[in-house]
């Protein structure tokens, strides 16, 4: 397994998990879709959970569009000694009736996790949580950056 990172910004706290098998010319996952349909929507739930993380001069702000999931399905957690914090759920897929016919299945149902290592500058005791229209936001407050004391120091001599 191999890490790469997600756009051309180098941002050395957010990758994501590399796909060996995109790109090639036969589509790997085609036969396991046949055989196992659950198995293709469960992995590209891991793999979909977008995630944006900006930075304002008072905190880190993680934004995730997480449509048709109740706050219970979702848990936030922070590791305090390495400072990741990780966000994980499920979204349940839909109860299949024995009449239906599916035409098209195009949402994703499953687990997601991300996990993103925090900055120094992260205050991890007083990370916030909150769900609104299908939105996580995930606040976490930064420590004011001391300035260190520079003393002048005199140089005695000739």
């Amino acid at each position: 397994m191999s890490i790469v990172k997600r756009s051309d910004i180098c941002d050395p706290f957010s990758f994501d998990l590399w796909d060996p098998f995109q790109g090639f010319p036969f589509d790997a996952f085609r036969s396991l879709a046949e055989t196992r349909p659950g198995f293709v929507s469960d992995t590209s739930a891991f793999a979909n959970t977008r995630i944006d993380w900006k930075e304002t001069p008072e905190a880190h702000i993680f934004k995730a569009d997480l449509p048709g999931v109740n706050k219970g399905a979702v848990k936030v957690e922070v590791e305090e000694e390495g400072r990741v914090l990780q966000i994980s759920g499920e979204r349940s897929r839909e109860k299949e009736e024995k009449n239906d016919k599916w035409h098209r299945v195009e949402r994703n149902s499953g687990k997601f996790l991300r996990r993103f290592r925090l900055p120094e500058d992260a205050k991890v005791g007083q990370v916030k949580a909150s769900m609104e229209n299908g939105v996580l936001t995930v606040t976490v407050p930064k420590e004011k950056v001391k300035k260190p004391d520079v003393k002048s120091i005199e140089i005695s001599g000739n």
